[in-house]
């Protein structure tokens, strides 16, 4: 660890237990929870989520803000955040991590995991139709760093994979679309949504109702499927609850909710097709995030540029 107060690392966790984010840092950075006063020089980089200290905003030697989560919509959001970069996390194994729940959630909604868990109680020994994988289009809104990652996996499988993507992009085995005169196409020929957008002002409240009910119905599953991964509020849950009601949606699996956590209140607790899980799909694990945060720390000082940094006109 560093002997000089100089160059300190400040640690503004909200949600998670800043001590198991400071042991790692701790090996190579000295570190505090909270600065000298307003004006504190010795602070250069910080590490932030969710609630972000009014002493973010005065310190006057600060060189960069790293979001401890993969989503950077919490920092954004707020007109005093200061002029400096903000990394975004890319890691491998965050990546992996959504990788798996991506792929767990298809296949459980292809394979039909529902109908079997209601079967279980009642001990029914019915086996329904199963389509191939490769009647199945899975459709991914989203293709940065996480939705690029799942893609190949979900080919790999052998599902077809469609594309929506902000502005043009081209991915080999895709079928892309962007824009909103590609939307349409996009949804229309998707069995499956997973969705892995970030939030910004352009996206909130975008997995809404008409949206939704331009999703195939004809394929293979007996009605489209939604899998959110990405952020609660890119989604409208009252939306979700109609469309699942009114046949335009068959099932949905959420892991990001607009209020967190979600109420015991809501109604998808206990939605007989809808399987909810604790925005759990790719958790920041910081003995696997710190040392990369590290490594940028260190290649900074001896100015190299910051990696992953985000583009706050485009929001992500």
């Amino acid at each position: 660890m560093s002997t000089s107060a100089e160059g300190r690392v400040y640690l503004a966790m909200s949600g998670y237990d800043p001590a198991d984010w400071r042991r790692p840092l701790e090996t190579r950075r000295e570190v505090t929870l909270a600065p000298d006063g307003p004006d504190d020089p010795t602070i250069r980089f910080a590490i932030v989520w969710k609630q972000l200290p009014p002493a973010l905003f005065t310190l006057p030697n600060l060189k960069a803000i790293f979001s401890a989560g993969a989503g950077v919509d919490h920092l954004l959001a707020n007109p005093k955040l200061p002029e400096v970069p903000i990394v975004r996390v890319v890691a491998d194994n965050l990546t992996k991590h959504m990788v798996e729940y991506v792929c767990w959630r298809v296949l459980d909604h292809h394979r039909q995991g529902s109908t079997y868990r209601a079967q279980q109680p009642q001990k029914i020994w019915h086996e329904p139709r199963q389509p191939d994988a490769s009647q199945v289009s899975v459709g991914i809104m989203g293709l940065g760093n996480l939705g690029r990652a799942c893609a190949s996996a979900l080919l790999a499988l052998g599902f077809p994979v469609n594309g929506w993507t902000r502005t043009e992009t081209e991915m080999e085995g895709v079928r892309c679309w962007h824009g909103a005169d590609g939307l349409p196409g996009f949804l229309a020929t998707t069995d499956v949504l997973v969705v892995l957008l970030p939030l910004t002002a352009a996206t909130q409240g975008v997995i809404n109702y008409d949206l939704l009910r331009q999703l195939r119905h004809d394929g293979p599953l007996g009605g489209p499927v939604l899998i959110n991964a990405g952020r609660g509020r890119l989604q409208r849950e009252a939306d979700i609850l109609r469309a699942l009601d009114d046949g335009a949606l068959k099932e949905a699996s959420l892991d990001v909710f607009e209020t967190e956590p979600l109420p015991a209140e809501s109604p998808l607790w206990s939605h007989h097709r809808v399987f909810v899980t604790p925005h759990a799909a790719a958790t920041s694990w910081p003995e696997h995030l710190v040392p990369l945060m590290l490594d940028q720390m260190d290649a900074f000082d001896r100015g190299e540029p910051l990696r992953n940094v985000v583009d706050r006109a485009a929001g992500y």
